[in-house]
């Protein structure tokens, strides 16, 4: 088997392992948060700062959320980073943002946050904000979900089960399960550009 076959192999078995329940009370949590008047906030980074981005204008666009990603905003994220920290980026615009208990966070990361191993902080510190404020949690998470799934009120893991592909497989099949919950009957509003015009 070539290494492309096997990468796809592993991928759909990555996938068929997630539980779909867990997609689902996404789709439904997210949509109580739209009905409400909620905005939806979006974190990432590395990779999965550019799903962050990407998953704005689909919430926007075919969902009719307002939503936002502090990553999209390089002047205001390095300015933090540099003058507070990497661990502020996240709790800090959420701040400025007056994130409320009407509003919800989405995570997306490979680990889900771990600040005993100092990996993803700003979205751990991020999430224990969401908390205080009451505020509802979602998260789109690899490997055993670890901040984010424990304190989220839905969340996807994409499990680790090729340990030599965690990232590529939890990256890439990440933006299958928010297309996913864009696509749901429970969110979309608005028909894709394609789909709209057979």
């Amino acid at each position: 088997m070539s290494f492309s076959e096997q990468f796809v192999t592993e991928s759909v078995e990555v996938l068929t392992a997630v539980d779909p329940t867990s997609i689902e009370r996404c789709a439904q949590g997210l949509a109580a948060v739209r009905e409400r008047g909620g905005r939806l906030f979006l974190l990432g980074v590395g990779g999965s700062a550019g799903h962050a981005s990407h998953a704005v204008n689909d919430f926007r666009k075919i969902c009719g959320f307002e939503a936002y990603a502090p990553t999209d905003n390089v002047s205001e994220l390095t300015a933090r980073a540099n003058d507070e920290g990497w661990e502020t980026t996240f709790i800090e615009w959420l701040k400025g943002s007056r994130l409320g208990a009407e509003d919800g966070v989405l995570v997306f990361s490979v680990g889900g946050g771990n600040l005993e191993k100092n990996v993803s902080a700003n979205i751990v510190r991020a999430l224990e904000l969401a908390q205080e404020r009451g505020a509802s949690i979602f998260g789109i998470v690899g490997r055993d979900g670890g901040f984010t799934a424990k304190v989220a009120e839905a969340c996807v893991v994409l499990p680790p089960l090729y340990p030599d592909h965690v990232t590529p497989h939890t990256e890439g099949l990440a933006a299958v399960v928010w297309h996913l919950l864009v696509s749901h009957p429970a969110l979309a509003r608005t028909a894709t550009k394609w789909e709209s015009t057979r």
